[in-house]
């Protein structure tokens, strides 16, 4: 890191003073330095930087190659369109950590030739090409996703494929990292997609402006169904409605985000930096309202980083710098510019008191590297007076647990409480209530369904419509038969009449501003009624998610549809829920218990480093 603070610092002055290195008189028509001019230039700079000539005179050559190295292979890629590409490989596959590695191709070429050419030449069987925080796809051009001239690209293993000689190619890809992106995808495709059983919450207050999370709660089933399902709830389980589609790209967000941070507890960076990626991607698909208004996103962002930290990844500042600034402005709108809103629906702002510790150390971090060494002991500040009110009493710790906490309670109670061990025993036996009254609230919901969906069934609707019905219907065993009733009205009228729905029903709701086929499925739903259909669809912002769109068949008998499924798939798809479910933290706020051990070895590894610098 010292050696990148240096040549910043340098390219800064360089970059000031006009001076070209890679033309005369510092670099000769072949090539080689000006010597006599290049010892001037470093006997000039050193001395401020109390650094000895030869240090100074090292770095500034490293910086003369690299411009000349630049310099020719913009002519080379005006004159033949073959481009030059930074490689950022995995530590262990670099040959000299200290020399940069590129890759001269054209670049309307497949990512897959490269990807080929890059494995052939490093020995690396399984890997993912980022550009700026993207994952580039094998099947497209690299000019088609934005890889130019000079660009940074970071090659990442996604499987070490240590595996048995005997194991077919086949077999190996199968167990590759790779697949596990798969099936972590399709795992929660398949918790996405149990609607009838899936609800969605986030934090809401009487104060018109709040702060938020959204919580993945694990649900075992009910009565009704044995499939675990999610819930996707604030702390206090308090509802509010989304778009089906967004709230799938929600769901998928979050599981990858789950899944990478588990990775990341395990130390298996290359593997979860792959599933953060996936993550940012699918949270790109919510709407920005959502995003602006949770912290879900903003510490996704710190995590993505804190992996390029732990890869030595950082020569990608850019994506780095634009990360960590959307995270600051994210905690700004959720938290307020003194955390006031989180104290104000918490009660404290102990325990996210972490997640800016680690902000303000990456920023310090990548200030430094860019030769900022004033605006980095700046953030290092920050971090030791947030460090110093995080420590935490070891006695006060052992206390706690052997009151029965757990090691992760005792962390966020003494957190929350500023150390007060009394406060912090009161502190963690309420929200454990206050997680139990939620369980037991769900539980009779729960249990209220099941109840429902009997009692429809016995009036001879199948299981399936019935949850259905009482899903859009909050549990309303009236309004749910109602609807039972009028879909089989509206489909008895289909069989009878040519056009099926009114047009002018159809065409009061297109009027209204909804889409032709959520308007003709919610009149036939309500049986025609405009404005029950009106009605279902401003409860459903407009977007009828999928057991809307294909209505209740209420002729089939109860045990119609009851038949299992094929029983291979089925296994399957169990396997897939119950891989993805077990990174899943069943602890609402397992994103702020850090130990902290990594930022306090980064905090010293700053200090040393901050100590040694001088000012250009």
């Amino acid at each position: 890191m010292a050696d990148q603070n240096l040549k910043a610092k340098l390219k800064q002055r360089l970059k000031q003073e006009k001076i070209q290195l890679w033309i005369p008189p510092y670099t000769e028509d072949d090539n080689q330095p000006g010597t006599k001019h290049m010892q001037d230039l470093a006997e000039q700079i050193a001395p401020p930087l109390c650094l000895g000539v030869q240090e100074v005179g090292s770095a500034l050559e490293g910086i003369r190659l690299q411009a000349v190295n630049r310099w020719r292979g913009n002519q080379t890629f005006r004159e033949t369109s073959v481009a030059s590409v930074e490689l950022l490989l995995p530590r262990d596959s670099k040959k000299d950590p200290k020399t940069k590695n590129y890759l001269e191709t054209r670049l309307d070429v497949l990512v897959q030739e490269v990807v080929d050419r890059i494995g052939e030449e490093y020995g690396l069987k399984f890997i993912k090409l980022i550009l700026n925080g993207k994952t580039l796809s094998a099947d497209q051009r690299l000019d088609m996703q934005g890889v130019r001239n000079h660009s940074k690209v970071m090659v990442l293993k996604v499987s070490d494929a240590e595996w048995k000689q005997q194991q077919s190619e086949e077999e190996e890809k199968n167990q590759s990292q790779s697949e596990s992106l798969q099936r972590t995808e399709k795992g929660f495709q398949i918790l996405s997609e149990r609607g009838a059983h899936t609800q969605t919450h986030t934090h809401t207050h009487s104060h018109s402006q709040t702060c938020k999370r959204v919580c993945v709660f694990v649900s075992d089933g009910s009565e009704d169904t044995l499939s675990p399902f999610l819930e996707i709830a604030d702390q206090r389980g308090n509802p509010l409605n989304i778009p089906h589609q967004e709230k799938k790209a929600l769901i998928l967000a979050m599981g990858f985000h789950e899944k990478g941070r588990a990775l990341m507890k395990k130390k298996q960076f290359d593997n979860a930096l792959c599933h953060l990626l996936q993550a940012d991607q699918q949270f790109s698909r919510c709407g920005s309202e959502l995003l602006s208004s949770v912290d879900n996103f903003a510490v996704l962002q710190l995590d993505i980083v804190w992996c390029y930290r732990a890869l030595e990844a950082l020569s990608c500042l850019e994506d780095g710098k634009l990360r960590l600034q959307r995270a600051e402005d994210c905690f700004l709108r959720c938290y307020g510019e003194q955390q006031q809103r989180l104290r104000m629906i918490k009660g404290n702002s102990g325990r996210e008191e972490v997640l800016f510790l680690r902000l303000y150390l990456l920023q310090s971090l990548l200030s430094y590297l860019e030769g900022n060494d004033a605006q980095a002991r700046q953030q290092l500040s920050k971090v030791e007076v947030l460090s110093g009110r995080l420590s935490l009493d070891s006695e006060k710790m052992s206390q706690l647990v052997s009151l029965g906490f757990t090691d992760r309670e005792a962390r966020l109670g003494l957190r929350a409480t500023q150390g007060d061990l009394q406060e912090a025993v009161t502190h963690i036996t309420n929200q454990r209530q206050e997680r139990e009254d939620l369980q037991q609230r769900e539980r009779q919901k729960r249990r209220r369904r099941s109840e429902g969906v009997s009692t429809l069934t016995e009036l001879g609707f199948s299981r399936r419509d019935a949850s259905r019905a009482l899903q859009l219907t909050d549990g309303d065993v009236d309004a749910a038969y109602q609807i039972l009733l009028d879909s089989k009205a509206a489909e008895n009228n289909n069989n009878n009449t040519e056009g099926g729905l009114s047009p002018e029903g159809v065409d009061q709701l297109l009027y209204m501003g909804f889409e032709r086929s959520a308007s003709e499925t919610a009149l036939a739903m309500t049986g025609g009624d405009v404005q029950a259909a009106t009605q279902l669809l401003l409860d459903n912002q407009g977007v009828l998610p999928p057991e809307v769109l294909s209505p209740p068949s209420t002729s089939s008998s109860p045990s119609e549809e009851e038949e299992p499924s094929n029983s291979s798939s089925s296994t399957a798809d169990s396997e897939l829920v119950s891989e993805v479910l077990q990174d899943l933290s069943r602890h609402e706020e397992d994103y702020l218990d850090l130990t902290l051990e990594e930022e306090n070895e980064l905090i010293q590894t700053m200090k040393r480093y901050l100590s040694c610098t001088h000012t250009v």
